[in-house]
C-alpha cells in the first residue's frame, strides 16, 4: 500500500514504542464530523497535558478481513491521512488489520496499546468495537482504566436531521446522488482527486472543453448524473460542472468517466493532478435524442450554475 510521506505527521505502518500518548481508535473513513470530535478530543488532551496524540488506524477497511472482499471507501489512504494531519495530530499508525484480527480484545490492549504506547488516554466513538470477533468495546476500556492507569473517552454519536452521523449513511447518500446530504455529514464537500486523462475529447465538438479523470475503482460510486463543482488546481479554485457516466448520447464505450467543465480555464494540464468537489446535484444523466438537444441542455447546467455562483 503507497503512503505519501508529505507529512508533518509522523506516519508509522507498524506498532512502535512511543510512550505516554493520547490515543484515538478507528478507521475514519471520510475523516467525517464525528470522527473530528473523536480526533480533537484526543488531540486537545494531549495539548492540555503536555503529551503527543496519535490515531491508530488501518491501512484499508476492516470489512475487507470479514467480507474477503475489496470494500469502497470514502476516501483514499493518503487522503484520509491528509485530513487527519489538519486537525494537528502528532503520529498516525497505520497497520495491516490482518495482523491483529485474531487477537483477544484484552490482550490486544495489554500487548499492543498499552505495551507500545502506555497510553494516558484513549478515545473511540460511541460504537467502537475492537478484538477477535469484535468482543473489545467502550465498555472494556472504561473497566480497564484502573489496571493500565489510562483515561477512556467514549464520544456520543452525532445526529444530523435525527440520524446518526457514519461512514455507511454517507455512503449511502453518495451512491443516491445526495451530495447535499454527504457534505453535511462529511463537513466537507466529497471530492475524488487524480491525474487528468486525454478522453474521446467529444467535449470540444460540443463547445464545451472538459478535463477527464478516471474514477478511482476503490471509491465508493457517486451515483451518475451531472453536478455543480469547484476545481482545485495549482493551489487556486475554480468553479465547474462535471458528469459523471458513460456519456449515452455521443458514446458507445459504456465506460465510466468523470469529465469535468472548468470555468474560465484554457490551459493543457494533461497527466496533472486536480481535485474535484462535488457541491450540488443538478440532475440525473440521460441520453437525449440528439446532440444538439445534449448541448442545449449543457449550456443550461451551465447557465444555472454560473449564475447560483456569481462565476
Amino acid at each position: 500500500m503507497y503512503i505519501s510521506y508529505n507529512y508533518l505527521m509522523e506516519i508509522l505502518t507498524d506498532f512502535e514504542e512511543k510512550k505516554n500518548l493520547v490515543v484515538a481508535l478507528g478507521f475514519f473513513d471520510g475523516v467525517h464530523i464525528a470522527h473530528q470530535k473523536v480526533i480533537s478530543k484526543a488531540v486537545n488532551f494531549a495539548k492540555e497535558n503536555n503529551l503527543k496524540s496519535a490515531v491508530i488506524t488501518f491501512k484499508s477497511s476492516p470489512a475487507n478481513h470479514f467480507k474477503k472482499e475489496d470494500v469502497k471507501t470514502i476516501l483514499s489512504l493518503n487522503d484520509r491521512l491528509q485530513l487527519i494531519e489538519n486537525l494537528d495530530v502528532d503520529y498516525a499508525f497505520v497497520v495491516d488489520f490482518k495482523n491483529i484480527a485474531k487477537i483477544e480484545a484484552y490482550d490486544y490492549i495489554k500487548n499492543v496499546i498499552v505495551k507500545n504506547f502506555t497510553p494516558k488516554a484513549v478515545i473511540t466513538g460511541f460504537n467502537h468495537t475492537f478484538g477477535l470477533n469484535k468482543s473489545g468495546n467502550g465498555e472494556l476500556l472504561k473497566n480497564l482504566e484502573k489496571e493500565f492507569n489510562f483515561k477512556y473517552f467514549e464520544i456520543e454519536p452525532e445526529t444530523i436531521n435525527g440520524e446518526i452521523v457514519s461512514s455507511t449513511l454517507i455512503k449511502k447518500y453518495l451512491s443516491e446522488g445526495n451530495i447535499k446530504q454527504a457534505n453535511q455529514l462529511l463537513g466537507k464537500e466529497f471530492f475524488i482527486k487524480n491525474k487528468i486523462v486525454k478522453g474521446e475529447q467529444i467535449g470540444r465538438t460540443l463547445g464545451f472543453k472538459t478535463a477527464n479523470i478516471i474514477y478511482p475503482k476503490n471509491i465508493i460510486d457517486v451515483k451518475n448524473g451531472v453536478y455543480g463543482a469547484s476545481v482545485l488546481y495549482n493551489g487556486k479554485k475554480f468553479k465547474g460542472i462535471l458528469n459523471l457516466g458513460v456519456k449515452p448520447t455521443v458514446s458507445n464505450l459504456n465506460k465510466r468517466i468523470l469529465e469535468v467543465n472548468i470555468f474560465d480555464f484554457d490551459k493543457d494540464i494533461y497527466g496533472e493532478d486536480i481535485v474535484v468537489k462535488f457541491e450540488e446535484k443538478i440532475r440525473d444523466e440521460k441520453k437525449f435524442s440528439s446532440v444538439n438537444e445534449l448541448k442545449l441542455q449543457i449550456k443550461k447546467d451551465i447557465e444555472y450554475w454560473r449564475e447560483k455562483n456569481n462565476a
